[in-house]
């Protein structure tokens, strides 16, 4: 058995700043939330919908991992991965980091974890492992997951080795201290810019603020497009305002980031940013409302649906502005 002390089990709201601000506490760096998201470069925003998948998809986030590849680069830290097709293997990673006095993150998916309430499968989840024993592993997950969890060793195989959208090779991965002092203070701006201009120049049209326009144009047919309404839509509307990403689809965390940053960066397009994007959060929101009403069907449900599409094009407008302020950070010329 072994199951290091001195872990703080803080669960937040989104998986993967959870996991990382576990290593990075190990490290000594002690980050909120929305500034590990920010630093992150996290915020995006996709509209995903394939033969393959059941309703469409609405993602406020970068994809699985990339937040974390970001917010390794930006502290200066040594961010170490390894992958395996081998089961056997992928568990000597984990047990020999924990041995050796090192918490590791995890990406797997949560459908097979003892502890998850609803079993949909998602192979994007993140959590940070800190201990086991001969039948359990232990693990920070979310807070709405119950912060410090455990699920037995074989669901964690099982969740680890899973394929699908999203998942990876039994992947672990741990942070090792950094190779010179990095004041996160001075990443803040390099990363709100960064952010932006991925935002704004997404590659494809249902990317960024183009693909809320494209919510906009096709969330008003998701009557038609759900096989069953009633079910679909409200499910729909639970994956975008409360399954771990803090709510508004990501926009409450960034909004909040924003904020922090304003107590040490004055500059107005930092203001407008802030603030454009307390509004887009609250827009969220709503939306999400009238998407869960919409599972009622009929004309009624018709209307809701139209109502978000309208709202969506406002969103798409609003965060276009907002990324369009920040990404012009930085000192005057």
């Amino acid at each position: 058995m072994t199951v290091l002390t001195g872990i703080e089990p803080r669960g937040l709201q989104h998986c993967e700043t959870t996991a990382a601000g576990v290593l990075l506490r190990h490290e000594g760096i002690d980050l909120s939330e929305p500034m590990l998201f920010g630093l992150g470069a996290g915020l995006s925003f996709v509209y995903w919908d394939a033969r393959n998948l059941p309703f469409p998809f609405l993602g406020g986030r970068v994809k699985p991992f990339e937040l974390t590849r970001n917010l390794a680069a930006r502290l200066g830290l040594t961010l170490e991965v390894e992958e395996t097709g081998s089961a056997r293997k992928a568990w000597r990673n984990v047990a020999a980091r924990i041995d050796a006095g090192r918490p590791v993150g995890l990406q797997l998916d949560c459908y097979h974890l003892d502890y998850f309430g609803t079993k949909v499968h998602f192979g994007g989840h993140v959590v940070a492992m800190y201990g086991y024993d001969e039948e359990y592993a232990y693990l920070v997950d979310t807070a709405p997951q119950g912060g410090a969890v455990r699920t037995g060793l074989a669901s964690l195989a099982l969740a680890r080795a899973e394929r699908g959208p999203m998942t990876a090779r039994n992947r672990s991965f741990w942070l090792a201290p950094p190779r010179r002092p990095v004041a996160w203070q001075e990443q803040v701006v390099p990363a709100i810019r960064a952010c932006a201009a991925a935002f704004l120049a997404a590659p494809i049209a249902n990317v960024g603020h183009r693909g809320i326009a494209k919510a906009a144009r096709l969330v008003p047919g998701w009557l038609e497009r759900a096989a069953d309404p009633a079910r679909d839509l409200p499910q729909a509307a639970l994956l975008m305002e409360r399954a771990g990403t803090g709510g508004a689809l990501f926009r409450a965390l960034y909004r909040d980031f924003l904020g922090e940053c304003l107590q040490f960066v004055d500059d107005d397009r930092l203001r407008a940013g802030h603030r454009l994007y307390a509004e887009a959060a609250e827009l969220w929101t709503e939306v999400a409302a009238l998407v869960e009403k919409a599972g009622e069907g009929g004309e009624a449900g018709a209307a809701h649906l139209r109502r978000a599409g309208a709202l969506l094009d406002d969103l798409a407008h609003v965060e276009r502005d907002a990324m369009q302020a920040l990404s012009e950070l930085g000192p005057r010329p």
